[in-house]
């Protein structure tokens, strides 16, 4: 199973100990392939550096572990672009890293996202109904 998690699920999985870190713990033991691409995970370390206020360490950290568990794709070197898809139009990073990593699921908190419910025959997710799929 391809599964990429929003920036979103990514933070919450560093932040808490909850869902999100259970769903990467999946990742790192190889239930699913996880991806993230090069802006997801630029987006990743601002917010934790941001918003979350780790350390430089500890982002350094959480940086090399998602590293470890998620396949890197690039969406520019396939020529891969979406656009008028959402209204916040940094999301369209994902949809685009979605499809060049050829994703049969994208994880994700977002409200918009989750309106679309599919992209192009990629089921969108919240964390919690993505786990039921391995209850």
């Amino acid at each position: 199973m391809r599964v990429l998690f929003d920036t979103n699920v990514l933070v919450a999985a560093f932040a808490t100990e909850g869902l999100c870190a259970r769903l990467l713990m999946r990742a790192n033991r190889r239930e699913f392939d996880l991806s993230v691409s090069l802006a997801i995970r630029e987006e990743f370390k601002r917010v934790l550096n941001a918003k979350i206020g780790l350390s430089p360490e500890e982002t350094e950290t959480a940086l090399t572990l998602l590293d470890e568990t998620a396949k890197a794709v690039d969406p520019a070197k396939q020529n891969i672009r979406v656009g008028g898809v959402l209204q916040d139009e940094s999301d369209h990073i994902i949809l685009e890293a979605a499809l060049a990593f050829r994703a049969e699921f994208i994880v994700t908190g977002d409200r918009e996202l989750l309106d679309l419910k599919d992209f192009r025959g990629i089921k969108i997710v919240a964390p919690r109904e993505f786990e039921l799929l391995f209850e």
